[in-house]
Formats: structure tokens, C-alpha cells, sequence
């Protein structure tokens, strides 16, 4: 496999956990091949500790676009946040494809069920989230979106019994309303995708996943 692009796919966390980064590049391991697309992750240290107001968002957009202003070498953006901060601006500022990872998680979903559903870290995420839909036009598609019923930090949701107690249990609460596959509205999340896949019997999306996957695709068929 020969990769047509000398630059790193660049994925990008905009808040400010080095945990949530770190498991970034767990949940990204098995994309690593020899002559493939190096795949960076990187944390914005001087970003919120979670993505999760809109005030938050609208900073964000900020960071990242001077952080892809700052890596004009890589090859491909990954803005890995569900709230895609910056999206917009980072795709007039840059050339290079910029992915976000809700737009990637939802398409690679509906390439899997006819509905889906998303769990969401916060309550007060969830309208952003769905404005989204509404401007990919895919709103239609969705069973729902619900969020944890604990307090749970973007960092904390991917490890320990207690975050993945409560994924569990929206998950299940989704499947009831008819969603074929799920996607994990918080990049946090990750290191629980495998296990609530094999416990659910559903598919569980993770949107970074599915958004380096994209950028993979392109860059080794030489699309990009």
C-alpha cells in the first residue's frame, strides 16, 4: 500500500484533555500500515476541558483554524469533536480535506441501518447536534438522540464501569426506538465502542473512526 500524500492526517482534539487525545490514538491504532497515511493526534491545550457549550464551540473554531494554519503540511484535517468546531472555517482557510466527525459517524451509520441514534455526553448538546442533521438533510433517519443520564465528563466517558453502565443504557434505550446502528456523540467515547457493540448486538459507530477512515480512503486511493 502506497500512500499518495507525504502529510499526516491530522486529527485534532480542540478541548484540552490529553486523556481524551490519548485515547484518540488507541481507538486509531489498526489504521497504522506500513507505506499508509501517518495519522497525528493532537491536543489543543489551551481549549475548554470538554466541547460542550456553544460559546464553547464558537472558541474552538478559533483554536482549530489556528492550528491548521500552524500544519500546512498535513495531508488531511480531522476535527475530532461531534460539535465539529470550526468546520466552515477550516475548509475556507485550507486546500486540504477537513472531516467532521459527526458528518462521517452519521453517513457511515446510515451506510449500515435505515435509522440511527446517537448518545450525546450532555442534554444541552443535543439541539446543536440536530441542527446538523437538518443541514445534511438526514433528520428524517434518526431514532433519536439521548443523553447519559449521569454526570460524566468528556474525558471520563470512555473508561470505567460507571460511564459504560450509562452508555449501556442509552444504547438499549435506542435500539427500543428502532436504531439499526448507534453512533457515540462524543469523541471521548471510544474506548467503549467494541465492547457496547458486542453486548448490544448493535452497530456502534465511533465518528473519528469513521472519519480518518474517510480520509484514509482518499488519500491511499490518491483522491484527495
Amino acid at each position: 500500500m502506497t500512500s499518495t500524500a507525504s502529510g499526516p492526517i491530522l486529527v485534532i482534539n480542540p478541548n484540552s484533555s490529553e486523556t481524551v487525545t490519548e485515547g484518540l490514538r488507541q481507538a486509531l491504532s489498526g489504521f497504522f500500515f506500513a507505506g499508509g497515511p501517518a495519522i497525528e493526534c493532537v491536543t489543543i491545550e489551551h481549549g475548554p476541558p470538554g466541547v460542550v457549550t456553544q460559546r464553547h464551540v464558537d472558541e474552538a473554531a478559533l483554536h482549530t483554524a489556528a492550528v491548521i494554519e500552524a500544519r500546512p503540511d498535513a495531508a488531511a484535517y480531522v476535527l475530532a469533536c461531534y460539535s465539529q468546531p470550526g468546520l466552515d472555517l477550516a475548509r475556507s482557510i485550507t486546500r486540504r480535506p477537513v472531516y467532521g466527525i459527526q458528518d462521517a459517524g452519521v453517513l457511515s451509520a446510515l451506510a449500515l441501518a435505515d435509522l440511527f441514534g446517537v448518545i450525546a455526553v450532555a442534554e444541552g448538546s443535543i439541539p446543536r447536534h440536530l441542527r446538523n442533521l437538518r443541514r445534511l438533510g438526514v433528520d428524517q433517519r434518526l431514532a433519536g438522540e439521548v443523553a447519559l443520564e449521569g454526570s460524566v465528563s468528556v474525558a471520563e466517558s470512555g473508561h470505567g464501569e460507571e460511564s459504560y453502565g450509562l452508555l449501556l443504557r442509552a444504547a438499549e434505550k435506542l435500539k427500543t426506538l428502532g436504531a439499526g446502528a448507534i453512533v457515540l456523540g462524543c469523541a471521548g467515547m471510544s474506548g467503549h465502542r467494541r465492547r457496547l457493540e458486542d453486548e448490544t448486538g448493535v452497530a456502534i459507530i465511533d465518528p473519528t473512526q469513521a472519519a480518518v477512515a474517510m480520509a484514509f480512503g482518499n488519500l491511499v486511493t490518491g483522491s484527495a
